[in-house]
Parts: C-alpha cells; sequence; structure tokens
C-alpha cells in the first residue's frame, strides 16, 4: 500500500509542477501585457509628439528607442514573474519571452517597411533575452539572503 502513496505523490506533485508552469507562463504574459500598456499610455500621456505620431507609426529616434525600452522593461518584469510563479529561473521565462515573439512576429512583418532592420531585430531578440533575464533576477530556490547580506547580519 505505501507504495501506492509514493506514486500517487509523485503524479501529483509533477501536476502541481505542471499548473505552477502554465499559470506562470500565463501570469508571464499577461504582465508584459499590463507593463507595456502602463508604458505605452504613460508615454502618450506625457509626450504630445510621440501620441501625434503613434498611429501613422513616424517615429523619431529617441521615440523608437523609447518603444524599445518599454517593451524590454515588461519583458524583465514579465521573467520574473515567470520565474517566480514557476519556480524557474531559465526555461519558462526564455519560454515566454519566445511565445511573445511568436505573437509579435506576424504585426512586424505587415510592418516591416516603416522601421529600419536594426529596429526589428532588436526588438525580437530583446524578448527572448530579456525575459530570460528577469528569470535569473529571482534568487535560486534555497537562497535565503546574498553571501554580502548574510556577512553584514550577525548571527544568533
Amino acid at each position: 500500500m505505501p507504495e501506492n502513496r509514493t506514486a500517487h505523490a509523485g503524479k501529483n506533485g509533477t501536476g502541481h509542477r505542471v499548473m505552477r508552469i502554465i499559470l506562470g507562463v500565463i501570469v508571464g504574459l499577461v504582465v508584459w501585457t499590463i507593463v507595456v500598456t502602463a508604458c505605452d499610455i504613460t508615454m502618450r500621456k506625457s509626450w504630445i509628439e510621440y501620441a501625434l505620431v503613434e498611429k501613422s507609426l513616424v517615429f523619431t529616434l529617441p521615440m523608437k528607442v523609447m518603444r524599445l525600452l518599454e517593451s524590454g522593461v515588461s519583458s524583465v518584469i514579465s521573467g520574473f514573474a515567470v520565474a517566480l510563479v514557476a519556480k524557474e529561473r531559465i526555461k519558462w521565462p526564455l519560454v515566454t519571452g519566445a511565445l511573445i515573439l511568436a505573437m509579435f512576429l506576424p504585426s512586424h512583418i505587415s510592418i516591416w517597411h516603416k522601421f529600419p532592420v536594426w529596429y526589428h531585430l532588436t526588438f525580437f531578440t530583446s524578448l527572448p533575452l530579456l525575459s530570460l533575464a528577469g528569470g535569473l533576477l529571482r534568487r535560486p530556490a534555497g537562497v535565503l539572503q546574498s553571501p554580502v547580506t548574510q556577512a553584514a547580519v550577525p548571527e544568533a
């Protein structure tokens, strides 16, 4: 009988892990969308010249850089969120970034002529790489404090 309990616990543990991973990826996608939307709304409200050209996509260099920065910040935060929920620092944040890339690929192909190649390539490469970077910001499991913090706190 104990063998059955062990087998059941193993299956149940795997099921929880899979659900955590799926939830982590979903959270990452939602977080990316919320952060990029908040950044974009802020940019439109605070930068009138940007708001005037947003629909036509006739951006100046600083506007293009800001668009890439908002996507980059969103990717880092998203990757961190995935790592927190999925409890995996590398694989699932990277997968989430790749999924975001896959979602944007068709629209970027349709507007390819409106932006320079460097802009598209920066956007495409930054999504998975910065999502991974965000995942790596999460401390590894079992690490409660950094060595610097541990050295600064006297033991009782």
